[in-house]
């Protein structure tokens, strides 16, 4: 038997991981607490990509959505649909915040890489 999250090997019927400590038949992202270093890379998204994204193509909200804000990014597409364009300032702000590192996360909590 394997570990769901971390891929060692146990014996049958443990009910936790000596690897990684998580439920060894956990199957959504909810059961596992932790994630394992060697796949941590796996969640990282970039600083770079989100705010280039939000930037660029801020009218959709795109950088947030990148992100995993859908709300905010609805609230801006609809905000700059409404206005015909002109609160399109806030988007590119927005981008620029993600470039410059004071929005750290994602939508989960995970780091921005």
């Amino acid at each position: 038997m394997f570990c769901n999250t971390c891929g060692a090997q146990l014996e049958e019927g443990t009910q936790k991981c000596s690897q990684c400590g998580n439920n060894p038949y956990a199957e959504s992202a909810q059961e596992i607490k932790t994630v394992h270093p060697e796949f941590e890379f796996l969640h990282a998204k970039s600083r770079i990509i989100a705010g280039l994204l939000q930037i660029s193509l801020g009218f959709v909200g795109a950088g947030r959505l990148y992100l995993g804000y859908y709300k905010l990014a609805i609230l801006q597409f609809l905000l700059v649909m409404i206005t015909g364009g002109s609160a399109l300032i806030w988007p590119v702000i927005d981008g620029i915040m993600i470039l410059s590192g004071h929005i750290n996360t994602d939508s989960k909590g995970n780091q921005l890489s």
